[in-house]
């Protein structure tokens, strides 16, 4: 079956094009793209399949123009011989609300998407705007969306209620979701294979992004995300973990809800208290030429992800491998040694010359970093193979 994968965020369109038989013995990667910066001016976007290499700048008004783009490149590059090549169309869709698990899309689930579009701001509309443009190219092929949050429906109860009235969380779904359920789903599944001894394990998730996950036997039961993907870890510009009671005071400051929300969601993280950037190799080099935010930043970051990792230890009574995913936790190498410093208590510790040799960049291979009992890896993350699967088996029900 030839799967287009589709990864989105508010002002980029990612994917890959893989071709897997429904029994799932083979998995290729055909082709993948990208493009950045839709609808701001001048998108930069890439195409790359067997032999074939291509890159521009182009003005891209919307998601559907991209989609166009990108469609037209896959032929052109012989990943495809025609649009209708492409079997299923994949989402690494993120709040469904009580759509907890990969289903097919319908009028139904964009519906049901339209409704927490409000608290997946970044998220669900990109997604229901291409979902909607990818019906009108492809009409006819299914698609599927694999909500972020089906991995973490083995999450105890009490760990995904707030304390607050009844009422909330059974009339208006107020609870801690999770997400990064691809990500997640997929260490658990690789650690499987190339460490089944390990049955604890704390996967850390850090990029724009971030989550940390606890996992047991190959199955979520905590993760930092809370009902929004807003909360948790700090992030890069999202605030993370913060007072829901702190904004009564901004409101009698004078701040409206507007405002509040775009501070808290695209210029808090790193990026607010930094002032500097929401990357992270920016605040680090800042950090390292003496900016004082820059440092409280990072620091702060360090002390997020540790706080998380001290609660899933708890959670799991101890823990047999801490993995490192994601652009942070693939190539920060000192963040890693931070995070695993004063860890040694429970058996974490980091060698230093394996940690400071590792590769960095695209294309990083899987390496265990650690010198104590306790593994540590660092695994580049797949979450586009996770969806593929999914999209795949859902339709496969469908057609037994």
């Amino acid at each position: 079956m030839i799967v287009l994968v589709a990864n989105l965020g508010s002002t980029s369109f990612k994917y890959k094009l893989f071709d897997i038989d429904r029994a799932g013995t083979t998995e290729t990667v055909l082709a993948q793209g990208d493009a950045d910066r839709i609808g701001q001016g001048r998108s930069t976007w890439s195409v790359t399949a067997e032999e074939y290499t291509r890159n521009g700048e182009v003005d891209l008004e919307d998601h559907g123009e991209a989609i166009d783009l990108h469609l037209h490149e896959l032929v052109q590059s012989k990943a495809i011989t025609a649009m209708t090549d492409v079997e299923a169309i994949g989402f690494k869709a993120v709040h469904g609300g009580p759509i907890s698990k990969p289903i097919q899309v319908d009028d139904q689930v964009l519906e049901v998407m339209t409704q927490f579009a409000e608290v997946a701001p970044q998220h669900n509309p990109p997604y229901i705007d291409a979902m909607r443009a990818f019906m009108e190219r492809l009409p006819g092929i299914p698609q599927v969306a694999a909500f972020e949050t089906a991995f973490h429906q083995t999450i105890p109860m009490a760990r995904q209620v707030y304390g607050i009235p009844a009422a909330w969380i059974e009339d208006h779904g107020m609870r801690r979701y999770g997400f990064h359920g691809a990500s997640h789903c997929y260490i658990a599944t690789r650690m499987a294979q190339i460490a089944p001894e390990a049955k604890r394990v704390i996967s850390c998730h850090l990029g724009g992004s971030c989550s940390i996950c606890a996992i047991q036997d190959r199955q979520s039961v905590a993760n930092s995300f809370g009902m929004t993907a807003q909360t948790g870890v700090l992030h890069a510009s999202r605030v993370g973990d913060f007072d829901a009671f702190a904004i009564l005071q901004l409101l009698k400051s004078g701040f409206d809800l507007d405002t509040i929300w775009q501070q808290l969601g695209k210029e808090g993280g790193l990026k607010g208290l930094s002032g500097v950037s929401a990357d992270m190799r920016e605040v680090e080099q800042a950090a390292h030429a003496g900016n004082e935010r820059a440092k409280l930043a990072v620091d702060a970051f360090v002390e997020s992800v540790k706080h998380y990792i001290g609660a899933y230890l708890a959670i799991l009574n101890g823990v047999d491998a801490l993995v490192f995913t994601g652009g942070i936790g693939e190539n920060g190498r000192d963040i890693r040694t931070a995070i695993c410093k004063n860890l040694d208590f429970a058996g974490i510790e980091i060698d230093p010359d394996k940690n400071m040799t590792t590769p960095t960049g695209t294309g990083n291979q899987e390496s265990q970093i650690h010198s104590g009992k306790v593994a540590v890896w660092i695994i580049p993350t797949n979450e586009e193979l996770i969806v593929a699967r999914q999209t795949v088996q859902v339709l496969s029900k469908q057609a037994a």
